[in-house]
């Protein structure tokens, strides 16, 4: 089962150089959540401060009753057991097949015997389709199988919360859609919390229940996706259009020279596109408690106004992998 993880008045920086400020959300439990952001926002710092690999400037990761930055070595090195990380390029071990990378986290951290560490590392290839693909290098495999066999990875010791940062860089957009499929298959079987970095519209758009939007060293926005999907705010439209009209620049924020002479011009963001429906599990996979949309939202923080969205229909979609 996933658990919550609470973020408070979190901040960060290198030196003079500030990343993020007073970054405050809730990962809700056994949910998929999206991070988005222009490049060079922290994203991935973000990922790195949950893990407690660094420590913040302020603020509280709260797990439980265990606040990550305030532990001990020992303490937090216990409390890293309860996370899974898919890392970019997959991070595998280029002179390990892939049954001894993901078989890796099980010896480095668990007295298992061979033959129980051979079952379940079985049972995560065949969760993520590799079945077959055990004796093979990294350097053999493509590029989605390796993401694949990172997750596998990911998924060995059963944690409760899984962090992606960007699982679909490096990836054709077919394969990206297989992958979001399996994302939300494997959050369904393993009911993890789950946090996805990535700058992908479309798994942003599918994938989630929850999206979030860090820009200018701000946490814009955080709450169900469809609130973000519908915003009104220009750098949201701006981000979701991928239109170089609106507040973003080229390296992060325009100045008012820009904004102006856009304003003057009459340039303007084009609505919102539509809406899309989110992923839902394929056939075999477990499925979550119904919920209605007033008990969806609960616990985000940010309640619609009624009648402003519904939870779209939990129709199956089999993709095969």
């Amino acid at each position: 089962m996933g658990v919550a993880v609470r973020v408070e008045g979190l901040t960060k920086s290198f030196g003079r150089s500030p990343v993020w400020d007073d970054v405050t959300l809730t990962l809700p439990a056994g949910e998929i959540s999206v991070l988005l952001g222009p490049s060079g926002t922290g994203k991935s710092v973000f990922l790195k401060v949950l893990v407690g690999l660094l420590k913040p400037d302020r603020g509280s990761v709260w797990i439980d009753g265990d606040d990550l930055p305030r532990l001990s070595e020992r303490r937090l090195y216990e409390v890293r057991r309860r996370f899974g990380v898919l890392f970019q390029d997959g991070a595998l071990f280029g002179s390990m097949n892939i049954y001894d990378n993901v078989a890796f986290p099980l010896r480095e951290h668990t007295r298992l015997s061979e033959a129980t560490i051979r079952e379940a590392v079985g049972q995560k290839l065949e969760m993520v389709g590799l079945t077959g693909s055990e004796r093979k290098l990294p350097g053999e495999i493509s590029g989605g199988m390796r993401k694949r066999a990172g997750l596998a990875r990911a998924l060995v010791l059963d944690p409760e919360i899984i962090l992606f940062d960007e699982p679909d860089s490096g990836l054709d957009p077919v394969r990206t859609a297989y992958l979001n499929q399996l994302i939300i298959d494997l959050n369904q079987q393993t009911d993890a919390t789950f946090l996805i970095v990535t700058h992908d519209i479309n798994t942003a758009r599918t994938v989630p229940d929850n999206i979030g939007l860090i820009y200018h060293g701000k946490l814009a926005m955080f709450g169900p996706r469809e609130m973000l999907l519908s915003s009104t705010e220009p750098v949201v439209r701006q981000f979701l259009n991928a239109q170089r009209i609106g507040p973003i620049g080229m390296a992060e924020e325009k100045d008012a020279t820009d904004l102006a002479a856009e304003a003057a011009s009459g340039a303007q963001l084009p609505p919102l596109p539509p809406i899309q429906r989110q992923l839902q599990p394929s056939d075999g996979g477990t499925r979550r408690a119904e919920r209605t949309p007033g008990e969806w939202c609960r616990g985000h923080g940010v309640i619609p106004p009624a009648g402003s969205f519904t939870e779209p229909p939990r129709t199956l979609v089999q993709v095969t992998l």
